[in-house]
């Protein structure tokens, strides 16, 4: 004779586990940001300091958005482009930029040209080199 209590708890055994696995996936997914260790300092390089080879990189991508870094034997550079604009007078502001676990967190936004200066039509490119300590870690661009 069979017994009917097997499949069910077969099923009450599948359902436990399942959720177990659910719960622990979802623990590691809030762990992945990892906790902010400290802020990074920084300098903001203006174009005449950049290396050469860096300086040609950014001229070959500055007419698109782009987010890119770029390492020598001394610093991290982290570059942030925002595409052409068809006004001048724009800038960036570097809201965060910090070390955690596992990665390297920065955030920047555009902030928006002057009234008077939008009235001038005359194409730009702003980006921004953010000059930092050099770690084997990847950055993250919030």
């Amino acid at each position: 004779m069979k017994n009917k209590a097997t499949p069910v708890i077969s099923a009450v055994l599948l359902t436990i586990q399942f959720l177990c696995v659910f719960f622990l996936c979802g623990c590691s997914i809030t762990e992945e940001n990892g906790m902010k260790l400290r802020d990074l300092e920084f300098t903001l390089v203006s174009e005449d300091r950049l290396p050469e080879e860096l300086k040609s990189l950014i001229e070959e991508q500055k007419s698109e958005e782009f987010k890119f870094t770029y390492t020598d034997n001394e610093s991290l550079y982290i570059c942030i482009g925002y595409g052409e604009q068809t006004t001048g007078g724009y800038s960036i502001a570097v809201n965060e930029l910090y070390l955690t676990d596992n990665a390297i967190y920065v955030d920047t936004n555009l902030l928006g040209p002057s009234a008077k200066e939008k009235e001038t039509p005359a194409v730009s490119y702003p980006y921004i080199v953010i000059k930092t300590e050099l770690l084997d870690k990847s950055v993250v661009f919030d």
